[in-house]
């Protein structure tokens, strides 16, 4: 396995053979089997693999977590080499935003409600970094996880409005054993926050469950999620959204189509997100 700083040495090792298929997995680092499922995925359908570990100081606004956000590069390269990833790009800072950057991408509808409503200069610095990284590497496949599922939907809009010649893979959320999503910032819950942080995933099974049963009104489901959360004493929810899956705008009743049900809870400091898809 390859590890490369610079931009350069990556097209060279992308491009010394162009008749191989690549697939790409963007990550922050911190690995877990969550993203090490990416890499797999990207292993069956691709000819090499590259991931790339940058921890993207634009995603993160003032008073975020980006200077305690949790590193272990020597790990997450063992990680990487065991589940069969060819190329590593790891760039410092400089190396993406050198001096006198001045360019962002911006996605302008759908990073408006949701987690961009909470964090309302993130997106800028997902599309950003992602344009970034589509150009440098220049994927056959791009891989994804559906734990952030706005995200995904402003990288299919990216991926859509910009031509990009590469596939979008949307991959299903790895979870622990209780439902817990699998996240880097799992590792700042204390033993408590931990023990009560799975009622995310609890909330939103019994908001599908509901759904499924036949509930049209969309305020019952989130009265009931909301209720389930609170329940929980170290729980402090940001939102309860149950959406149309393609617009995101909140929906009073749910019809057939695509709905996402999704939360943002703080447990302590820590903000985890979750979501569950629905097809009716």
């Amino acid at each position: 396995m390859d590890v490369f700083n610079s931009i350069s040495e990556i097209r060279q090792s992308r491009w010394a053979d162009p008749t191989l298929s690549w697939g790409l997995v963007p990550t922050m680092g911190y690995l877990h089997q969550g993203h090490l499922s990416l890499v797999q995925k990207a292993r069956t359908e691709n000819d090499r693999v590259m991931a790339t570990i940058f921890v993207n100081p634009t995603q993160f606004a003032e008073g975020e977590d980006l200077s305690s956000y949790p590193r272990s590069l020597k790990r997450d390269l063992d990680l990487l080499k065991e589940a069969g990833c060819d190329v590593v790009f790891v760039p410092q800072d400089s190396e993406i935003y050198p001096d006198g950057f001045q360019t962002a991408v911006s996605v302008n509808v759908i990073t408006k409600q949701l987690e961009g409503a909470s964090r309302p200069t993130h997106f800028g610095g997902v599309a950003t970094v992602v344009t970034k990284l589509f150009n440098i590497a220049q994927p056959t496949n791009a891989y994804f996880g559906q734990k952030d599922a706005q995200q995904t939907i402003v990288l299919k809009q990216l991926v859509e409005d910009l031509n990009f010649n590469l596939n979008l893979v949307i991959c299903p959320t790895v979870r622990e054993a209780d439902g817990l999503a699998m996240s880097s910032r799992n590792a700042y819950l204390s033993k408590d926050e931990r023990n009560q942080a799975h009622v995310l995933f609890q909330a939103l099974t019994e908001g599908k469950n509901l759904i499924l049963k036949g509930e049209k009104n969309a305020a019952e489901v989130r009265h009931l999620m909301k209720k389930l959360i609170e329940q929980q004493p170290l729980a402090k929810i940001d939102y309860v959204s149950v959406a149309n899956g393609r617009s995101l705008e909140e929906l009073e009743t749910i019809e057939d189509g695509e709905v996402l049900l999704s939360t943002a809870v703080y447990f302590g400091n820590t903000r985890l997100i979750d979501n569950i898809p629905l097809s009716l």
